[in-house]
C-alpha cells in the first residue's frame, strides 16, 4: 500500500517542492507569463484566485488524496509552474499526475519532461505504485500529445465528466502507465533529455 508524503524532488534544471501558501506570488507571476488562466481547458488560477487555488490543493493534501508541488528553477528558485499527484488510492497502489501547468517561456523545454521523469521515478521506484494515471480535457490537444509522448496508454473518454471554469461540461480523456511499462518509458525519457540538440 503506497504512502504519499511531502517530498522534494530535484534533477537538472528544476526542483519540485511541496506547495505552500508562501508560493502565492511566484505562482501568480508564472501564470501571468502568457496569461495562462485565459486558456479555458486548463486549471491555471486567475491572479485573484491564486490563494484559493493553493488552499484547495493543501486541503486535498490534508485529506490524503493530493500532493501538490511547485516547480522551481534549480538555480534561481523562480517559480515556473505547478504539478500534483492526485486521486491517490493507497489500497490499490494507484495515483494520477495532473494539475500541471508552466509559464509560457518554459513550455516545450526540458522542464516538463524532467518533472514527469521525477514524478514517475518517485511513484514507481520509491512509492511502489502499480499504476500512474493522467486525465485531460478532450479539447486540450497539447496536453494529450504531451501525455502520449511519455508513452502512456490512452484508456478512453469519460463523457460529460467535469465542469470547466466557464460553466461548460468537458469530456475527460484518461491515460495510464503500468509499473511494468515504466522501465521502457524511463529509458525513452532519459534519451530525450540527454540526446544531442
Amino acid at each position: 500500500m503506497i504512502t504519499v508524503t511531502p517530498v522534494e524532488l530535484a534533477r537538472g534544471p528544476i526542483r519540485l517542492v511541496p506547495m505552500q501558501a508562501s508560493h502565492e506570488a511566484g505562482l501568480k507571476a508564472a501564470a501571468a507569463d502568457g496569461e495562462l488562466w485565459n486558456i479555458r481547458v486548463t486549471s491555471v488560477p486567475e491572479p485573484h484566485a491564486t490563494a484559493a487555488y493553493i488552499e484547495l490543493a493543501l486541503a486535498g493534501q490534508a485529506a490524503g488524496h493530493r500532493l501538490p508541488f511547485v516547480v522551481l528553477d534549480a538555480q534561481t528558485g523562480e517559480v515556473l509552474g505547478s504539478t500534483s499527484y492526485h486521486d491517490i488510492v493507497p489500497a490499490i497502489d494507484r495515483l494520477e499526475i495532473g494539475w500541471t501547468w508552466y509559464a509560457r517561456r518554459v513550455q516545450r523545454t526540458a522542464v516538463n519532461t524532467t518533472a514527469k521523469l521525477l514524478l514517475l521515478e518517485h511513484a514507481f521506484e520509491t512509492l511502489g505504485a502499480k499504476l500512474v494515471g493522467w486525465r485531460t480535457d478532450n479539447f486540450n490537444h497539447a496536453s494529450q500529445r504531451a501525455i502520449e509522448r511519455l508513452g502512456a496508454h490512452r484508456d478512453g473518454v469519460l463523457r460529460h465528466h467535469a465542469l470547466r471554469r466557464d460553466g461548460t461540461v468537458r469530456d475527460t480523456v484518461m491515460y495510464s502507465l503500468r509499473a511494468g511499462e515504466w522501465p521502457e518509458v524511463k529509458a525513452q525519457l532519459l534519451w530525450h533529455l540527454n540526446r544531442p540538440r
